[in-house]
């Protein structure tokens, strides 16, 4: 069969950096390709010049007559002044699409809450993404190639996607480091590193096994990673029953690297430690009623957390995901009800915000100022070893905060946090910017850090991975306990939208219209919804209120400035900023929450 397209002894370089050389592979129609690799090794470059949009420095890249490509790159090429309708749908009316059920499906799951009449100038950032991925989903490629797809996508609209995409009969590329999704789709997965790109065949989990495989035949000299891979091997092969599917290369040799492995973790050490540690008593949640504007999160809802749990929390975007960790930490106070933290806590909250890092600092100074060396369950680390671990190394170890890319900023983020010697951790999408060597060193670390760990995530492996008991936000006021984790919270959440409601039968505004041309039986176009409305109006008053809360703020630091000698007005007036500053903290943090609604 020929190939769609061929690169052959293809190079690119920026700079002196060398990024792919030569080069060559090919992609047959109807395979299904995963693209793996640091961030900063190739891979949207490999995107890139496979697409035509980058001319490779040497080496030559050929298409087959007539090829149609869709591209998702990381931003969009979306026009500000159209309509969502415009933009994603060529402008067509109601009834022209809606008795296409795929169409139906697409607008359902991607454009869920968004009309379809709002300018594409006012959408968010997830919002602009979704409408992109469901412009090329409509439209039809013989090669369809994704940069990160499943940003701003939660649990259930990556495993929908997952299974949309099988059924399609264009090729597939895609670079993501979620790799659950890697496993649902790829029949080969490529590592781009060091210039050059290894094929393997089949999905992450194949990958791993293949790689063990690799350097178990070559001897390979560096320990420590080879210990990741084999604890990561260990994982796959003790996980869920879907990822030990055999690939049809020889596993033999592979299985011999974990015979002698014990588990990732040793729960009952880990969590022996952890008690020794937090005492009895960690997250105590009683009665508890939470409400963020108009929308109410929690009702009387209960829920205690132990020394050594490791919890995920799982939820549509708008259910109040972070509101809930911002309830545990201390810094979002119940509407009634309370919070209790136990005495020997010492928490760490990693936010979804990356504007708590000065600019200025230098990575190993700014580390070493916190701690030079850290205690874990295995032992110390020294700073710079943790530096090393979490991929800073040579130039970027003196190099300045603000000089950092938006991943490393995560990755620094985290470091920082964990060497804080925290005993209970709450992390608010933490795999977001990460690659999957990244993640592989964290999942790594959390696997001996022995305190309690909640987890709010979209990454479904990572949420596999390190957390031992999922937990559900699922509209009804409480949380709950999924004994059968991600795969029963998609169970209800299908059998919700599958269930009648009385709103069915009222007709709605925007995309909803389209309800009328739809036969009788089909899904509902979810837009314009209350829900939607209340958070716009939220946010508008909170933006006034933000504006107003930056002009006095203005003024007192103005006013401190002019009185800098007197030293009893500066306590008055520090004090005055302190609450103002509280304020600013509390309404970002409503803000954040109705803007997720409209993600």
């Amino acid at each position: 069969m020929a190939n769609l397209v061929n690169l052959e002894k293809v190079s690119k370089s920026y700079g002196v950096r060398p990024l792919l050389s030569e080069v060559s592979l090919g992609i047959s129609r109807g395979e299904r390709i995963g693209i793996v690799g640091r961030n900063g090794d190739g891979k949207t470059t490999l995107l890139e010049v496979m697409s035509g949009l980058e001319e490779p420095d040497e080496g030559r890249v050929s298409k087959s007559r007539g090829l149609q490509i869709g591209y998702l790159h990381q931003g969009d090429e979306l026009v500000d002044t159209h309509t969502v309708r415009e933009a994603v749908l060529g402008g067509k009316s109601d009834h022209e699409w809606a008795a296409d059920s795929t169409t139906r499906e697409v607008i359902e799951v991607l454009l869920a809450g968004v009309s379809l009449d709002r300018a594409v100038l006012g959408l968010s950032g997830g919002e602009r993404r979704r409408c992109a991925l469901a412009q090329l989903l409509l439209d039809e490629h013989d090669l369809v190639i994704l940069d990160e797809p499943t940003n701003h996508l939660d649990v259930e609209a990556v495993a929908w996607l997952a299974t949309h995409l099988i059924s399609l009969p264009s090729a597939l590329v895609v670079v993501t480091h979620d790799r659950w999704f890697l496993d649902a789709i790829c029949h080969y997965t490529w590592e781009v590193h060091d210039g050059v790109v290894d094929s393997y065949e089949g999905g992450y989990a194949a990958f791993v096994l293949a790689k063990a495989e690799r350097q178990r035949q070559a001897s390979a000299s560096e320990s420590r990673r080879q210990n990741l891979v084999r604890k990561e091997l260990a994982w796959l092969r003790r996980g869920a029953p879907a990822r030990t599917s055999k690939p049809k290369f020889r596993i033999d040799a592979a299985n011999q690297l974990i015979e002698d492995v014990p588990p990732p973790r040793d729960r009952l050490e880990l969590q022996k430690f952890a008690t020794q540690r937090l005492g009895k008593d960690v997250l105590d949640v009683e009665d508890v009623d939470l409400v963020r504007g108009e929308r109410k999160l929690l009702s009387h809802a209960t829920w205690r957390i132990g020394p050594g749990d490791r919890v995920g929390i799982v939820g549509v975007n708008g259910a109040g995901k972070t509101s809930v960790l911002s309830l545990l930490a201390g810094t979002l106070a119940p509407s009634a009800g309370k919070v209790k933290h136990g005495r020997t806590i010492a928490m760490q909250h990693l936010t979804q915000a990356l504007d708590d890092l000065d600019p200025a600092e230098r990575v190993l100074p700014s580390v070493e100022s916190i701690r030079r060396v850290t205690k874990t369950a295995d032992g110390e680390i020294t700073a710079t070893s943790m530096l090393e671990r979490f991929g800073f190394t040579g130039d970027r170890l003196t190099a300045r905060i603000g000089d950092l890319s938006g991943g490393e900023r995560r990755r620094f983020q985290l470091l920082r946090l964990l060497l804080l010697e925290p005993n209970v951790l709450l992390l608010d999408e933490p795999t977001n910017d990460l690659d999957i060597d990244t993640l592989n060193v964290l999942e790594d670390f959390l696997d001996s850090w022995p305190g309690t760990l909640i987890v709010v995530s979209h990454d479904r492996y990572f949420l596999e991975r390190v957390t031992d008991s999922v937990w559900a936000l699922l509209g009804d006021g409480k949380i709950s306990m999924l004994p059968r984790g991600v795969d029963e919270y998609l169970e209800r959440r299908e059998a919700a939208l599958a269930a009648p409601t009385s709103s069915d039968s009222a007709p709605a505004s925007g995309s909803a219209s389209a309800d009328a041309a739809a036969p009788a039986g089909t899904p509902k176009v979810k837009a314009g919804s209350a829900e939607e409305r209340a958070a716009k109006k939220v946010i508008e008053r909170i933006d006034r209120r933000l504006a107003k809360v930056a002009e006095l703020e203005a003024k007192l630091n103005a006013q401190i400035a002019e009185h800098a000698a007197d030293y009893g007005k500066l306590a008055e007036l520090s004090a005055e900023l302190d609450v103002l500053r509280a304020e600013k903290e509390e309404l970002e943090m409503e803000w954040l929450e109705a803007a997720e609604a409209l993600e």
